[in-house]
């Protein structure tokens, strides 16, 4: 029985030849599709420093805000999510 020789040229086996010479593919460069972000590592604090981020968020917010009455409550639970997605938890519920 005679060897077959390949008949699939170096071109389409050589992961660095292509077929389209336009500078971006000579650099190696190629449209990147927007992938999922992994979701951020969870970071394991004591309650006490939880509250303390939640508090300085909350008060953030009331500064940006003029400090006006009557937000206390809303400005207490958006800092609270935001504090829990930087720390990659899961809803623990207020811990005021």
């Amino acid at each position: 029985m005679a060897n077959r020789r390949s008949t699939v040229s170096a071109a389409t086996t050589d992961p660095t030849a292509s077929a389209d010479k336009t500078p971006s593919a000579r650099r190696g460069s190629r449209a990147k599709l927007p992938a999922e972000s992994p979701a951020p590592p969870r970071v394991d604090i004591s309650p006490e420093a939880r509250r303390a981020m939640i508090a300085e968020a909350a008060y953030l917010r009331a500064e940006q805000r003029g400090f006006t009455p009557g937000c206390e409550a809303d400005d207490w639970l958006l800092a609270e999510a935001e504090v829990d997605a930087l720390l990659g938890a899961e809803h623990r519920g207020s811990h005021q």
